[in-house]
């Protein structure tokens, strides 16, 4: 998902909450989304698509497991080309890191950050070699 190119851009939403089914309703009705599953093992999460066949442009999870900890808001991931640089550089000008670093799919890393004015966001990046994969 990641290229050169893509640094500095936001490159996927997403929003985890306990009720994701719920919540998954909730923006079928509300914006006209469809939904498709992703399997979790033992459970699913969604992806949102803006009509039948599109490309997905956000995600609704389930907080349960490692995502346990993200906090119930909408999330942008914005990619990094070094996810422990920028990582370290948060926190070296005030920021917190919140969750991870932790890997994502097959193909990359993720944190979730707060800034020194509060806000939260995730950091991501392809892991080198793999090419990256979607969010």
């Amino acid at each position: 998902m990641s290229s050169s190119r893509d640094h500095g851009r936001i490159g996927w939403i997403d929003l985890t909450v306990p009720d994701a089914e719920g919540i998954r309703d909730f923006y079928n009705v509300v914006v006209g989304w469809t939904a498709s599953e992703v399997d979790m093992g033992g459970y699913s999460d969604y992806c949102a698509h803006p009509a039948e066949g599109e490309a997905p442009v956000a995600g609704i999870c389930h907080a349960r497991g490692a995502n346990a900890r993200l906090p119930a808001q909408w999330l942008v991931y914005i990619a990094v080309e070094n996810l422990d640089a920028s990582a370290a550089r948060c926190v070296e000008l005030g920021g917190e890191i919140l969750d991870g670093p932790r890997a994502y799919g097959s193909g990359g890393r993720f944190c979730v950050i707060r800034d020194p004015a509060g806000a939260v966001a995730a950091l991501y990046a392809a892991v080198p070699g793999r090419g990256g994969a979607d969010l």
